[in-house]
């Protein structure tokens, strides 16, 4: 779902009506996005995206009845969904590779200073990926140490093996948490080019989106 041109629409789902408040609070200050609704648990977001269109999902990771996981991947399997960023008190933790693997876009920590989280969400809704090299060493260990390693490095070498020698180096650049124009530079190539690349990436990858091109080359590699 694309905002671009326009105000991204964003819908808040925390258990806990504090959070939802700041974090609405924090919006506010921005001219280019506009909340247009909340949910209090997992198990209202089907409805509440469908009720109000949002372009990006700012999902609490634990909650009581349906957890931020399971809501994500109940949502990128809808037609056309929006983009999901994680909220996470605990930084780069098991959970939030899980909901990574589930289709979300990125994470935050609940205590991201607001313009960090304004510009995640302009990120996202742009089609950015929420993975910074500092993150993305974080989760090399996280996806080492995952029990289903093996199978997990299996699948993704086969699935890297489909790609053309410059998708290839797209791919590990991507992998590495690199943005479109610092990956043009690095492979001399425009950031049209790149973008084209990586939508070919994800069709051949048959990933939802950078994050998953991105746990791809770090399970291959582990």
């Amino acid at each position: 779902m694309s905002a671009a041109g326009g105000r991204i629409r964003v819908l808040l789902v925390d258990d806990d009506a504090l959070v939802r408040s700041g974090l609405r609070m924090m919006l506010a200050g921005s001219e280019r996005i506009e909340v247009v609704g909340e949910a209090d648990d997992g198990r209202a977001v089907l409805a509440a995206v469908d009720r109000h269109r949002p372009d990006v999902v700012l999902m609490d990771i634990r909650m009581p009845q349906l957890d931020g996981i399971a809501a994500t991947a109940l949502l990128r399997a809808q037609p056309s969904p929006p983009e999901v960023l994680v909220l996470t008190t605990f930084d780069a933790d098991e959970l939030v590779l899980r909901a990574l693997r589930a289709g979300a876009a990125g994470f935050l920590l609940k205590d991201t200073p607001p313009p960090e989280i304004v510009r995640a969400v302009e990120l996202v809704a742009a089609g950015e990926a929420m993975l910074s090299p500092v993150v993305t060493r974080k989760l090399i260990a996280l996806v080492a140490g995952d029990s289903d390693a093996v199978a997990h490095q299996q699948q993704a070498r086969e699935r890297l093996a489909t790609l053309s020698a410059r998708e290839h180096e797209v791919a590990l650049a991507v992998g590495r948490g690199c943005a479109n124009a610092d990956i043009a530079a690095e492979l001399h190539m425009s950031v049209a080019t790149v973008k084209a690349h990586v939508s070919r990436l994800l069709a051949k990858l048959e990933v939802d989106n950078r994050v998953q091109i991105a746990l791809l080359v770090q399970d291959a590699a582990a």
